[in-house]
């Protein structure tokens, strides 16, 4: 019985042992992709905003958002959006009638972006996220 006991117990540690190998493996991959996707999305806004104003960077991002599910989607299009700003010509109006950037925003910040976003038939709650970079981009 004890025999048994002592390889039961061994197993356990073998197999705990590898699983937390595979979780550092693991993170490091993840960590990795996440480095790739955040630099060709940034190149990408780069590029594209070379070559358009800053509402086309907008209407491009909400465009490749459109229909995206998850919270990496929401951040590879926050990342385009920022770096396609950042280089973009300046569009008319742009700024016109857009919020303040508030780091606790209010009920009208709030339904001015969900609005923006309902009236262009996006959905999404990453939308309402990336409506946020404008705020914030026309605060500055």
């Amino acid at each position: 019985m004890k025999k048994i006991l002592l390889i039961s117990l061994g197993i356990i540690v073998v197999l705990s042992v590898l699983g937390w190998l595979n979780r550092e493996s693991w993170l490091a991959d993840f960590n990795a992709d996440r480095a790739y996707q955040t630099a060709e999305f940034k190149k990408s806004g780069r590029l594209f905003g070379q070559e358009n104003d800053q509402q086309a960077c907008l209407d491009k991002t909400l465009h490749s958002f459109d229909g995206c599910l998850g919270f990496s989607c929401t951040v590879n299009q926050g990342i385009f959006l920022r770096a396609c700003l950042s280089v973009a010509k300046a569009s008319p109006d742009f700024c016109e009638g857009v919020p303040p950037y508030r780091e606790k925003p209010t009920e009208d910040d709030k339904s001015w972006a969900k609005y923006y976003c309902w009236d262009r038939n996006i959905r999404g709650e990453g939308c309402r996220l990336l409506m946020k970079q404008q705020q914030f981009f026309c605060s500055q």
